[in-house]
């Protein structure tokens, strides 16, 4: 096979489990409607274990344009390969989002909620505000890449890696995923947000193309950041790009704390 035929396999596996919980919670007169976060979170994790057990042996099973350039950041995987790689990935999550929208057809007109539709192609804040959204996406994202990094690091049965990736993934669903719905993967929400956007679902809204921005460039940002943080603190490679992105990095983490805080005391002098 191929590495972009792996990497296009991949994603679309991740996106049909991924997308498929998500409409089985969400879509109105499913068998699992109404299930919760849990499941969606366990959903998405198993989709990511079948997705890197399915092409692992081919391309590493990268299947997140954060994940590739973030390796190809810290110097694991050539520069040359990263356009041919983030392709294959957005058109397998674009196939697997069209593959999502087929198996739940009697579904879309039973749903009224717009939102929810949507819910099952792309992400979406619980609060609505889009720097400390974007540190939300950084956040999750640097922790998925520091944790392929920890995996990478130890030696453990690598059969297992994909159960322990998927594990990582679940985790941060369940620790960090609440508030922006944890794309930590641009091709996950573009490519599922192109589709939305394009299938004659019944009764869709708009796409929210306001928003998505904020889950392609905060996975990037933070997967790049989390494996120069791994090679300078724990290898000791500092590079200049890593001073570079740290102060980037820190720069929006005040502007957005800087923001909600005097978002409260407009509130509080409301009130008083």
């Amino acid at each position: 096979m191929s590495e972009f035929l792996a990497e296009l396999i991949g994603t679309m596996i991740v996106i049909i489990f991924g997308g498929g919980v998500v409409g089985g919670v969400v879509l109105k007169k499913t068998k699992a409607e109404n299930s919760g976060w849990v499941v969606v979170t366990i959903g998405w994790g198993l989709a990511v274990t079948m997705g890197v057990y399915a092409v692992g042996k081919f391309t590493g099973a990268h299947i997140n344009p954060a994940v590739t350039l973030g390796f190809a950041a810290a110097g694991e995987f050539p520069w040359a390969k990263v356009p041919l790689y983030i392709t294959a990935q957005m058109i397998g999550a674009f196939i697997g989002a069209v593959i999502v929208f087929l198996n739940y057809l009697p579904h879309w007109k039973a749903t009224k909620d717009k939102g929810a539709k949507l819910g099952v192609f792309a992400t979406d804040p619980a609060i609505r505000s889009p720097l400390s959204n974007l540190v939300s996406e950084i956040i999750g994202t640097f922790v998925l890449m520091m944790g392929l990094m920890f995996i990478g690091a130890n030696e453990i049965t690598e059969g297992l890696n994909p159960i322990i990736v998927g594990a990582l993934i679940v985790a941060i669903g369940m620790s960090l995923g609440g508030t922006t719905g944890y794309a930590i993967n641009p091709a996950r929400d573009l490519g599922p947000r192109i589709a939305h956007a394009i299938l004659p679902i019944p009764g869709k809204g708009k796409s929210d193309w306001g928003y998505a921005w904020v889950p392609v460039f905060g996975p990037i940002i933070g997967g790049v950041y989390g494996a120069l943080f791994y090679n300078a603190i724990f290898l000791g490679n500092f590079s200049v790009m890593f001073w570079v992105l740290s102060v980037f990095v820190a720069l929006i983490v005040i502007v957005a704390a800087n923001i909600e805080l005097k978002k409260k005391e407009i509130i509080s002098a409301k009130n008083n």
